[in-house]
């Protein structure tokens, strides 16, 4: 069965450039690949039959071997060859999608590559959490270099293909009957030698540089969540997409409120009057003052709810509640008398009949420390 034009396979004219024949063929490969196209025998033809293609013209003396002679001048060499610095089909695969899987093929061929992803701790308080904040974060990172674009080389010069690899990266040296495969001597694997690098980033590509950026903080965050920046992490590698910048929350501890999911706790301190004959105090709210009622005999210990004052999630629902922990102090640098006022206060509850009626909790803990050694 005779082959098709492999101009024709890939959809592009005679004269096309390798960016333009590239970027046919990785359209092209996208669709038919057999991961998108599972048990489809005509896809899984097309992908092979593209990548064939790709694999002669994109090499220059493959691609005048076919110009001149057709496929009878490649005919053994499409399809996985193994001499003079041609890839394999791991090789051209890792090359067009390198930037998508993070880096070339299994081969290991250098040229652009994706900048790593950064983190960046962003301290707010719980107000800045609660109701969102706009900051603005200085971030030290590698950006593109702006005089040579991230080429690595002096304006008005480009890298230029590296005669000992051809554009691959690595080199096959034929030991016995083994072809052992290793990184290219002259280029150090990145494919282009840099004749005249740039004067600014010194064929590096990319700077030093510490940038400002501004973050939008939604309201409702708290400790642990991520803000993702997408393309604000370090310059790709020889022109390659910049990576993300991650900004992890991390809130403040409060003096006064205490933070659980949506709920915030606060302790209310109260005295023993309050808790014994009731009161009303003003507690802080995230919102301002609010008037707190505390009836008789209130317990230390005890929980208050004040519906719809905790917070809102960041994704979405009705707001928390706070719930305010009463603790009824015990009053110091009393005076004599005072002391002489609480004693004869004690000598009453002791006085009467049932006195125990008082203390409930009293009376309950020592009944189950007497049960506690009669089972012993």
């Amino acid at each position: 069965m005779s082959k098709r034009d492999y101009y024709e396979v890939l959809g592009v004219s005679k004269g096309v450039d390798k960016k333009e024949l590239k970027r046919a063929y990785r359209k092209i490969a996208m669709k038919f690949h057999p991961d998108r196209n599972p048990d489809d025998p005509e896809a899984d033809a097309k992908f092979k039959e593209a990548t064939e293609a790709y694999e002669v013209l994109g090499d220059d003396e493959k691609r005048a071997a076919y110009d001149q002679y057709g496929h009878a001048g490649v005919d053994g060499q499409a399809g996985g060859g193994f001499g003079g610095g041609s890839g394999n089909f791991s090789d051209i695969f890792g090359d067009v999608f390198g930037d998508i899987f993070g880096g070339g093929g299994r081969g290991g061929r250098g040229g652009p590559q994706r900048g790593s992803d950064l983190r960046y701790t962003l301290e707010l308080s719980l107000e800045e959490a609660v109701r969102g904040v706009e900051k603005k974060i200085r971030v030290p990172t590698l950006t593109t270099c702006d005089v040579c674009d991230g080429s690595g080389a002096k304006e008005g010069s480009q890298p230029k293909t590296c005669s000992t690899c051809h554009g691959q990266g690595q080199v096959r040296m034929q030991q016995g009957f083994f072809s052992v495969q290793q990184t290219c001597p002259t280029c150090r694997g990145q494919g282009t030698i840099i004749e005249d690098p740039c004067n600014s980033c010194h064929g590096r590509g990319v700077k030093e540089e510490t940038k400002t950026l501004s973050v939008k903080i939604p309201a409702g965050v708290d400790t642990g969540d991520r803000i993702r920046l997408s393309g604000e992490g370090e310059a790709g590698a020889m022109g390659g997409p910049a990576g993300d910048l991650y900004v992890q929350v991390s809130v403040r501890e409060h003096e006064l409120f205490h933070r659980d999911g949506r709920n915030l706790y606060c302790d209310v301190p109260i005295s023993i009057v309050d808790a014994a004959l009731g009161g009303e105090l003003e507690v802080p709210t995230l919102d301002g003052r609010v008037k707190l009622k505390i009836p008789a005999e209130t317990q230390s210990g005890k929980l208050f709810r004040l519906r719809g004052k905790g917070v809102v999630p960041v994704r979405g629902g009705s707001a928390g509640d706070l719930l305010c922990r009463v603790q009824v102090e015990t009053p110091v640098n009393l005076t004599k008398e005072q002391k002489e006022l609480l004693q004869q206060f004690q000598a009453s509850l002791n006085g009467e009949k049932g006195g125990d009626k008082h203390s409930p909790q009293k009376k309950s803990w020592f009944e189950g420390v007497k049960r506690f050694f009669e089972e012993m």
